[in-house]
């Protein structure tokens, strides 16, 4: 199937006289006729379901979707993006662990590597997505155990040269793992380009209009992990926190990370996604393809249209044919990127803080990747406790503005950027 079918058609097939709809699983809990029954479940000799903090009908239909989009072999929905991010890494590297990442990610996932998971022992190295294959070389230690990378770095909007980044991780035997939520499986699909894991927030534009929050971790099944047992010795030697079960030989390349991640990460950190935001979104999944076609179409016209005003100072968009990354864009996302951009008001700080003000149609929100515009400028709201030194050095200088372009005709957005930008 296209991508725009499996986004209808994919991870769930009603059979004669069933719900068309992915059916609500609402209950934690599973009843069988014997013990026996159930313990095969436990010792995952048998398919079934016994716990929602492990796995659950309505949230396992939805990760199905999302894994055929992506291209993958197995994927399990998280409570978050965040949890994803963290499911996805942990999963492979603990105490006394290295992992190389590119230093151009999104805020919180920065902190969570750099501060909550340092203090679990993880060493991270941080790396420019510009750097050159022999200073990325260079980043990797004897105990490295994966590689992180954004597709497109929000809000920074750099575009990830999947190819170099999966090359080197390769090299060093061990995975490239690729946060792709701003472009999408619709915009981009790192599997195709070397990556091993892709994680998402499907908070933003799977789902689409800000209904549930979610996460989302995507495994290509082609990583052998057996070949580096060294490496992965949660994978490839007996878990005996679970049954004693050596995950690589019992499940394969295809099946091997997220049933180690839903049976053991999954059961002691309870990070599951609600049933209920796995069927919000569904129906967000349903629509991607029409709508990231028309984020993508919209936030084009506004780019070009802001590149060339007179109140702005700088534009930053892949889609751009003078951006920085508009040429790694293009072979990596030739039909689109997101709709993301962020730019710079002549006048500096105070005159994107009088922007803001006059803003009648965008919402002013920290959210993006939304149905509806929203508009954020950082310096005063989520990065208001840095000094002018401090935001220029984090990339966030304080005449940014981020727009987060939705679904609205593009000439009600651009009728309002002007006036809001003439104030």
């Amino acid at each position: 199937m296209e991508l725009g079918t499996k986004c209808i058609r994919a991870g769930y097939k009603p059979g004669n006289g069933e719900p068309r709809q992915v059916p609500i699983i609402q209950s934690t809990t599973f009843r069988y006729e014997t013990s026996e029954h159930m313990g095969k479940l436990f010792d995952l000799e048998a398919e079934g379901y016994f716990y929602s903090r492990l796995q659950n009908p309505t949230c396992d239909l939805v990760a199905a979707k999302i894994t055929a989009l992506e291209g993958g072999t197995a994927g399990m929905l998280t409570s978050s993006g965040q949890a994803a991010n963290f499911f996805a890494v942990f999963n492979i590297a603990s105490a006394g662990d290295h992992v190389v990442a590119s230093n151009s990610i999104y805020g919180g996932t920065y902190n969570l590597f750099a501060v909550t998971m340092a203090k679990m022992g993880i060493e991270f190295t941080f790396v420019s997505p510009d750097c050159t294959a022999e200073e990325l070389d260079a980043a990797f230690q004897p105990n490295t155990k994966a590689v992180f990378g954004e597709t497109i770095a929000n809000p920074a909007l750099t575009v990830l040269d999947i190819e170099k980044f999966a090359n080197a991780a390769h090299a060093h035997g061990v995975p490239l793992i690729v946060d792709n939520t701003f472009p999408t499986p619709i915009m981009c699909r790192p599997f195709e380009w070397g990556a091993d894991i892709v994680t998402h927030s499907t908070t933003q534009y799977l789902d689409g209009h800000s209904a549930a929050l979610g996460g989302c971790v995507i495994d290509s099944g082609k990583f052998d992990w057996m070949a580096h047992a060294d490496k992965f010795p949660g994978l490839c030697t007996p878990d005996e926190s679970y049954h004693g079960i050596t995950y690589a030989e019992r499940f394969g390349i295809e099946g091997a990370f997220i049933t180690k991640a839903t049976a053991q990460l999954m059961r002691d950190f309870g990070a599951m996604a609600s049933p209920q935001n796995a069927y919000i979104l569904n129906l967000g999944l349903e629509s991607l393809h029409v709508r990231m076609a028309r984020h993508c179409e919209n936030a084009q016209v506004i780019a070009e249209h802001l590149a060339k005003h007179p109140h702005v100072s700088w534009v930053n968009y892949p889609g751009l044919e003078g951006d920085k990354y508009h040429a790694l864009a293009t072979k990596y996302m030739p039909n689109g990127t997101c709709g993301v951009i962020s730019f710079g008001c002549t006048g500096g700080r105070e005159a994107a803080e009088r922007f803001m003000k006059n803003l009648k149609v965008a919402h002013i929100a920290t959210h993006v990747a939304d149905a509806a515009t929203c508009c954020l400028h950082p310096a005063s709201s989520t990065h208001r406790q840095m000094s002018d030194e401090e935001l220029a050095a984090a990339g966030v200088p304080g005449d940014m503005v981020r727009l987060s372009v939705g679904l609205e005709d593009a000439r009600d957005l651009i009728a309002d950027i002007d006036q809001a930008l003439e104030a």
